[in-house]
């Protein structure tokens, strides 16, 4: 099997899933005004959509070996689009219900991708594959901050909202003719019951390098969603960017991570394994949220989008790599369910990790905090992962 064709699928839909779970933050001050509150309250629509994620992801694993990867992706890209539907219109209960069901749609796209290309992908192009695979969610992002802010401007929020879900549902469509030739190792019979629901958490926890690489994505999650979440906010209240300027610089990260994200999959599988490369990584995203927090209105136009495609390039860029080592460590068969028990902790991070940069932020008036914060808890992983493996 051409293992490129299922690579330019699943980074089709990772992409349009992407942008749905963005398209609210990227004009995030302008819904905020629409509906009376504070932009600050953007951390909790993504802490919504991630309960629902991670709710997704532990139950996709046996949903895959059932259903297969094509269709259980097709649902979660029209479970997000009713979710968007749902966000535009202006009351926070109905947005908030409207994010879990983009979280829920969101969260089987990743454990049913690495399913398909794990088993067509061969060993020494997994962590490119992967890479280029993971790049969807910056491009989504990328695609959001180019498109959506001018899209609000020129037809309102709630219209934007309703163009992206109506793209998550032309995605869907296009699938089907996929299905029959990438849904082949199914398995109709498979039941679905609470222990598989609960399988992937038990095989993460009882695996000591599998405990150890989620725990880390714990906070690579932290880290990658205040940056996604608040840099439109922080570049319009603390440096006083325009709405569009604003979201160019945005998509300048995505692409950072776009480009990051297919060059450390490549440096991993020629020359340092993926192990290293997220220490390096860890590292660089350390100096990320510091230059972050030390950025300034009076600095050269050149500074803050050098700094932030660097902060994208390492804060969003980790995933493929990852995904890739988790891949390799999970048992034979069990890629989409060790995906997706790590990933129910990378989103558990996601859950708890802007509302905390949103207080942090709060109570020390500035957003300067929340990033000069994640230094901390990056060193730490960085230090987990130069430890030499346990055996």
């Amino acid at each position: 099997m051409n293992s490129w064709l299922p690579l330019a699928i699943t980074l089709a839909i990772q992409a349009m899933v992407a942008m749905g779970l963005l398209t609210l933050p990227a004009m995030a001050p302008k819904v905020a005004q629409a509906v009376g509150v504070s932009a600050a309250y953007i951390g909790l629509y993504i802490a919504v959509a991630y309960v629902g994620a991670m709710t997704a992801s532990l139950a996709s694993g046996a949903a895959v070996v059932r259903y297969g990867s094509i269709r259980v992706s097709q649902v979660g890209l029209l479970v997000c689009a009713a979710g968007l539907a749902l966000c535009a219109v202006p009351a926070w209960p109905v947005i908030a219900l409207g994010a879990l069901l983009v979280g829920l749609g969101y969260g089987p796209i990743t454990p049913a991708s690495s399913h398909l290309l794990a088993r067509t992908t061969p060993g020494h192009r997994m962590s490119l594959v992967f890479s280029i695979k993971q790049t969807g969610v910056p491009l989504g992002g990328a695609l959001a901050g180019a498109l959506v802010p001018g899209l609000q401007q020129w037809a309102g929020w709630q219209r934007a909202l309703l163009v992206v879900a109506a793209a998550n549902v032309l995605c869907a469509l296009l699938a089907q003719s996929l299905r029959a030739g990438f849904d082949d190792d199914r398995e109709p019979g498979r039941r679905l019951g609470l222990g598989h629901f609960l399988e992937p958490v038990r095989l993460v926890l009882g695996h000591p390098q599998l405990r150890m690489l989620s725990a880390c994505s714990f906070v690579f999650s932290i880290v990658q969603l205040s940056l996604t979440t608040y840099l439109v906010t922080f570049l319009t209240d603390s440096l006083a960017y325009g709405l569009v300027a604003a979201g160019f610089v945005l998509a300048v990260s995505q692409v950072g991570a776009v480009m990051g994200r297919v060059l450390w999959g490549w440096v991993a599988d020629r020359w340092l394994g993926a192990r290293r490369m997220l220490a390096l990584l860890t590292l660089v995203m350390a100096f990320s949220t510091l230059a972050t927090a030390a950025l300034q209105p009076h600095l050269p136009g050149l500074v803050v989008p050098v700094v932030l495609f660097v902060f994208g390039a390492s804060g969003i860029g980790w995933n493929g790599v990852y995904l890739a080592e988790v891949a390799r460590q999970a048992p034979e068969g069990k890629a989409g369910v060790a995906t997706g028990g790590t990933l129910a902790i990378t989103f558990l991070g996601v859950v708890l990790g802007p509302p905390a940069f949103g207080a942090i932020s709060g109570l020390a008036g500035s957003y300067r905090a929340g990033y000069a914060a994640l230094a901390l808890p990056l060193a730490l992983c960085g230090w987990m992962l130069l430890r030499p493996p346990r055996t």
